[in-house]
């Protein structure tokens, strides 16, 4: 027996003994169990666990697969997986046994996000989202199939929900932007900021991460070789989103003339000092809808501005790939989201391979006795 009764509060708790997955015999114990079936189900889950079992509840095996799968990834990752864990996929799944989860549920979980709406705007999840919450569960079972011999992934019989694709372009045309600008001057941090999201179109935390040293004036380059974030409240430099993120970024030259005049009025400082590390991501979100407000413009999003950007190389010509690596886009079918603004070049197409093709031959058949 390895469930006993605290004599002196009432509440129950586990002593067992076990082999660890080295061999290795340890003792554990888990008090304050209100009743005696939580403290038998605790044991049985536990065993479970240390066992491989499937027959373990899927919030146990959650312990399972964020011990195994967590330390391989960065801490801002961490974080996101946690939280869409904790708050769209426990909630459902945390007491139902592993091998007993079925396409069903998988269903009628995903039907109960889809007819979500937030209680104070009556906003529902974004279709990207949805998509992003579905993988994550999908990941999780995936694992359990490869690594535990759960004999299917509930979640792929199931199928997605969502589109990775549905993302908002709003986005502000240059004479647009340059009202916003005009407006901002008399906020220089905020308006080299902004200057910076626009013309560079590099996102948000790898701007907050930009260094002096990260400028080139001689060969009038940027270098994004890493990103700010703030994880559970701790602030820290992480690498970029994607490989492809690291990238040199050629400036416009009055953004390079602008620049160096901004650095100019920073005080002195160590070669490692952020040159925005004046504001923060929720400032820049005030001074965004302020200034758009004092412009006269449609409200968009700081993250919009990056689509401004794009929107803005589209319009003067460059093709997907040309913009996918200086966005450090993972690759061009991200540009091609995009594929809206690019404009329909058939008429061109057709206009110049009728060129290459050249005039049609005549066909003179005068005098010709032969029957056709």
């Amino acid at each position: 027996m390895s469930v006993f009764k605290d004599e002196h509060n009432g509440s129950w708790y586990v002593k067992l003994r076990y082999t660890d997955w080295t061999g290795k015999h340890k003792d554990t114990t888990k008090r304050g169990f209100k009743t005696r079936r939580e403290a038998v189900q605790w044991e049985a889950d536990f065993k479970a666990r240390q066992s491989g079992s499937i027959d373990m509840t899927f919030g146990e095996f959650v312990r399972i697969y964020e011990e195994e799968r967590f330390p391989r990834l960065k801490k801002n990752t961490q974080a996101m997986k946690e939280n869409i864990i904790d708050t769209k996929i426990l909630p459902y799944f945390r007491d139902i046994k592993l091998n007993a989860i079925t396409p069903a549920m998988i269903i009628k979980w995903q039907n109960d996000l889809i007819k979500f709406r937030d209680p104070m705007s009556g906003e529902h999840y974004k279709s990207s989202y949805l998509k992003t919450v579905h993988n994550q569960l999908s990941a999780i079972l995936n694992y359990a199939v490869r690594y535990y011999n759960l004999p299917n992934n509930a979640a792929a019989i199931a199928g997605n929900m969502g589109d990775e694709y549905d993302i908002k372009t709003d986005f502000w045309t240059p004479d647009e932007y340059k009202q916003f600008a005009e407006v901002m001057m008399d906020e220089p941090v905020y308006y080299y900021a902004f200057e910076t999201l626009y013309w560079l179109g590099v996102r948000e935390g790898e701007m907050f991460a930009l260094t002096e040293e990260d400028f080139d004036f001689d060969k009038m380059t940027v270098s994004i070789t890493k990103t700010y974030q703030v994880v559970k409240g701790e602030p820290m430099i992480t690498k970029p989103k994607t490989p492809q993120s690291v990238r040199t970024i050629k400036m416009p030259e009055n953004y390079a003339e602008e620049i160096q005049d901004y650095m100019e009025m920073l005080p002195q400082h160590d070669a490692d000092f952020r040159i925005f590390s004046f504001i923060t991501k929720s400032a820049l979100i005030r001074r965004m809808e302020s200034g758009a407000k004092k412009a006269g413009l449609k409200p968009i999003r700081v993250h919009d501005l990056r689509h401004s950007h794009v929107s803005l190389l589209i319009s003067l010509g460059f093709s997907a790939v040309a913009i996918a690596k200086r966005m450090g886009h993972k690759s061009v079918n991200v540009t091609y989201r995009y594929a809206h603004l690019f404009p329909d070049a058939q008429t061109d197409m057709a206009g110049q391979l009728n060129d290459v093709m050249g005039p049609r031959a005549s066909q003179d058949t005068e005098g010709d006795d032969e029957d056709v």
